[in-house]
């Protein structure tokens, strides 16, 4: 069982609210659900008080002129509050009007109603923490030609306008936080969530070397491969793309082929981790010659699901007996048809973030859920005693 936590007291500690941007209430009303719980279970005479909060969410409107210049206005104030402000950059479902057409969200446009929530909270807040999954201009962390260094100036931005704080979820490149070493900065992995949400769904893994195996999709995944390999015990395989350097598709050198480096996959199971599944052609590729080389069943994880060239590819792979799951966290809006999908599995990261939250409310260290390596134990010994192993 989790041990259960609460708010403190409010005549002890600043007020705690939570400001959801448009495109991520889902995400904030279910952390809000869970933070409001913690403190009416610890504190049950409060709740019939005409003078608590019965939530401590907060909204905010981002309305825009037809022109497409926009603004941001609070609906309440927040002055003297803790405030952790919920953002999803890549939620590219809202749309707003400009010269009569339907303009969809971009991550750009997201980043400046951020940044102008900020401008109206008017340096009223007592601490402003920023929680952004998916972090903006995550994926253009590195100069490697004449090229913008877009996360690290808008981290720097964030800065200058009063953010103490940020929370962000599997970093691209979380060396990025160099750019504002005076600032928090916290990238954390849903590991154990991950873990979670596939035992409970599929009730006859082996956790064992013989029948189960993680495989690193490339280089660049290996360091969360290898927790996974890590806290269950099996081994590790991994891909390296071998890459086209004399073109450039779509600004990156296309993949020539997929090379695997690692032990038989033959007759075991496969967990396949990474950070974000955008198109998926990599993915399916390496999932099809995982198959080709006698692999069992392929467990598919991307903490962003993204499928930006749609579902059919995924489908048919899944008809074709190739992947039996992809799970992927809510972090991130996911569309109808996603959640629809049977093979589809959901990582709910919610009560995570409110554990989060709670402990930078209250001040406490957050190592412990860094590093989640007792509860993920737990949990395997728990797994393989109701199998009776």
């Amino acid at each position: 069982m989790e041990e259960q936590k609460f708010i403190a007291h409010p005549d002890e500690y600043f007020p705690l609210g939570v400001l959801a941007m448009p495109g991520a209430l889902e995400l904030s009303q279910k952390i809000d659900h869970h933070l409001t719980k913690w403190y009416h279970d610890k504190y049950p005479h409060y709740k019939d008080d005409p003078e608590m909060r019965d939530s401590m969410l907060m909204e905010v409107v981002c309305p825009r002129f037809t022109s497409g210049d926009g603004k941001a206005v609070l609906k309440e104030s927040a002055r003297g509050y803790d405030l952790f402000i919920v953002a999803d950059m890549g939620n590219y479902s809202l749309e707003y009007e400009m010269f009569g057409r339907k303009v969809p969200m971009s991550p750009d446009d997201h980043f400046q109603d951020l940044k102008r929530a900020i401008q109206a909270l008017s340096g009223k807040a007592y601490r402003i923490s920023v929680i952004m999954p998916t972090l903006y201009g995550g994926r253009q962390h590195k100069r490697s030609t004449r090229e913008s260094l877009d996360c690290a100036v808008a981290l720097q931005e964030l800065e200058a306008i009063g953010v103490k704080n940020i929370i962000t979820f599997d970093a691209h490149d979380p060396r990025v936080q160099n750019a504002t070493p005076f600032m928090g900065f916290d990238n954390v992995m849903p590991t154990y969530q991950v873990l979670k949400a596939l035992l409970r769904k599929y009730k006859d893994l082996n956790l064992d070397k013989d029948h189960l195996m993680v495989v690193s999709p490339d280089e660049g995944a290996m360091q969360r491969n290898i927790y996974y390999a890590s806290v269950l015990g099996v081994d590790l395989g991994m891909f390296y793309k071998r890459r086209d350097y004399s073109t450039v598709v779509n600004g990156r050198n296309p993949i020539v082929a997929h090379e695997y480096l690692g032990n038989s996959v033959e007759g075991k199971d496969i967990l396949v981790a990474d950070d974000i599944i955008a198109s998926g052609d990599s993915m399916l590729g390496l999932a099809y010659e995982l198959k080709e080389k006698g692999a069992k069943r392929i467990f598919v994880t991307a903490t962003y699901g993204l499928f930006t060239e749609g579902l059919e590819k995924f489908q048919k792979a899944v008809d074709d007996g190739v992947i039996t799951s992809v799970l992927s966290t809510n972090l991130t809006y996911r569309t109808p048809e996603l959640l629809a999908k049977d093979w589809f599995t959901e990582v709910d990261c919610s009560k995570y973030i409110a554990y989060y939250v709670l402990a930078m409310h209250q001040n406490q260290s957050v190592s412990k859920l860094l590093d989640p390596h007792a509860k993920i134990k737990t949990l395997l010994e728990k797994y393989k005693a109701e199998q009776g192993k």
